[in-house]
Order: C-alpha cells, then sequence, then structure tokens
C-alpha cells in the first residue's frame, strides 16, 4: 500500500461551507480515458491500461492524519488485495485537478493491477483512491474435490522427478493413488480450520490426522498430513509444500501409496482458503 499525498496549498476551502464528498463522475472519465490512450507520462510512452470500475467505498474515503486505507476500506466492507490514494490540492475545476494528477501520479494512474477506482472532493482538494478488489475465491476455485484431485496430479508430478527437501535428498517415488476416505478426512479439516479461524494439524476437538482418517473408515498403517493457507489454487499449495522442507518430505515419501487433498473457505472478512493433504498407507 502507498499513500501519496501532493498538496499545492495549505488550506482547505469550503465547498459552499459543505464538504464535496460525492463522486466525480467526470474525474473517473477523464482518468479512464487517459489510460485507455495515454500520450505518455512524464516524458516516457506509455502503455494503455483497462478501465478501471467507479466504486462507492473507495469514494466515500476520507484521508485524515493516520488513516490506515486498508482498515477503512474494511470497515466499509470492501476487501482491497492492494490500494493506493493520491491527493493533490489548489484545482478550482475537475480539469485542473486531472492535470495536476497527472503531473506528478501519472504513472499510478496508468497501473494495470488497478481495477476500480473512488473519487472525492472537499473544497479545493481532490482525492482519488484506486484499489484491486480481493477475488472471490468462491468463483475463482473449483469444487473441492475436483481441486483435491488437482493437488493429486500436481503431487505425482513433483514425485516422478528426484528433488532436495531441505537438506535431504528424495529420489523420484511412485504416483500416489486418490483415496475418498481420506479425501473426506482432508475435506473436514479444511471445514474445521475455516470454521474456527485456526491453522493447525490439531482439529477443535483435539483430533489428529490418524483420528480423523479413521472416523472415515480409513485403516491406515501409515498416515500424513500437510496443511496450508491462503493459497488461491492447488498448484500453488503444492508448491508451497514443495518449497519447506518437512511438508516435502511427505510429499515425496515413498512409502505412502494413497492421498486425498480438499480445501474450505474462510469467509469475511478476509476471506481465504485452508488447504489439507492427507496421504496415507493400508
Amino acid at each position: 500500500m502507498h499513500l501519496v499525498k501532493s498538496l499545492s496549498l495549505a488550506a482547505l476551502l469550503s465547498c459552499n461551507g459543505i464538504a464535496c464528498a460525492a463522486p466525480q463522475p467526470d474525474l473517473v472519465h477523464l482518468v479512464n480515458a487517459y489510460r485507455a490512450t495515454p500520450a505518455g507520462c512524464q516524458g516516457q510512452p506509455a502503455r494503455s491500461a483497462p478501465p478501471l470500475k467507479l466504486e462507492k467505498a473507495l469514494s466515500d474515503v476520507r484521508l485524515r492524519p493516520g488513516t490506515i486505507l486498508v482498515a477503512a476500506l474494511d470497515a466499509a466492507g470492501y476487501e482491497a488485495e492492494q490500494v493506493d490514494a493520491i491527493q493533490v490540492s489548489g484545482p478550482e475545476e475537475v480539469h485542473g485537478a486531472f492535470d495536476a494528477l497527472l503531473g506528478a501520479h501519472c504513472g499510478t494512474l496508468l497501473r494495470a493491477d488497478y481495477s476500480a477506482i473512488g473519487t472525492s472532493r472537499s473544497g479545493n482538494t481532490w482525492t482519488v483512491v484506486l484499489a484491486r478488489p480481493v477475488p472471490d475465491l468462491a468463483r475463482l476455485l473449483p469444487e473441492w474435490e475436483d481441486a483435491g484431485r488437482e493437488v493429486l496430479a500436481a503431487t505425482n508430478a513433483a514425485r516422478a522427478v528426484p528433488r532436495m527437501c531441505g537438506n535431504v535428498r528424495y529420489g523420484a517415488a511412485p504416483p500416489l493413488v486418490w483415496n475418498g476416505a481420506l479425501a473426506r478426512a482432508a475435506r473436514a479439516h479444511s471445514e474445521d480450520m475455516a470454521d474456527t479461524r485456526t491453522f493447525s494439524h490439531r482439529g477443535s476437538d483435539n483430533s489428529d490426522v490418524g483420528t480423523r482418517a479413521l472416523r472415515m473408515g480409513y485403516g491406515w498403517r501409515a498416515i500424513g498430513e500437510n496443511i496450508s493457507f491462503g493459497q488461491r489454487a492447488a498448484s500453488e499449495a503444492v508448491a508451497g509444500w514443495i518449497d519447506s522442507p518437512g511438508h516435502c518430505a511427505n510429499l515425496m515419501n515413498p512409502a505412502m501409496v494413497e492421498m486425498g487433498a480438499a480445501f474450505a473457505l474462510r469467509g469475511a472478512p478476509r476471506q481465504a482458503a485452508y488447504w489439507t493433504q492427507v496421504f496415507g498407507k493400508r
């Protein structure tokens, strides 16, 4: 998060004695027109960027000393993955405000990773807030079992080649076979972590992976578990486990022959996915 303020006047003027808090569609239009066909930015060529969507929550943000943008947006019910605020004071009309913003902050206005915008005016102080909202994981991710099978495919691809897990070298291991009981155990633990907003191999009922597998009817001789939090794709979860020596050792263990995996979503605020991977041998 970056908060950039460029103030050309120290005094803040009133707008007929009342702060002009309404969004400024004209300023949004000017910003989007510039993003579509930028003539340049600070003397350098510039690439076009997609248009920004006007969001009321971003227009309602008020910048005061100590304002934390992400916290202010969270309080308004808008979850931003990244946010920027820029401000100029002095211009009396929208084109002058846009020119002032363009002169100092054209690079920020052109950032392609932002998709939303809000604008406001208080007297002769103009504020633009740019954001990238947190994606809706319920739409981004497949059904949990489909995601679990994607974990299996990525895991078997990793097991197919020798690799170092920390300081320990593992040879290529045979592919794992999908097991529904292990998948249900993984799903139950992911749901438990999401419901309680905790991240632990120990369940809220004090259960461990062995107990959870037995509950699902899996009589095991060997059992193992990997968990992760925050990844937005099965491939990301597996990549994170490979980068962690202990998780990598579980993943490459040639003694394991079956696997199940699942995720569950934690709701707002700060939606996130909890992933569980369970290995077994009967």
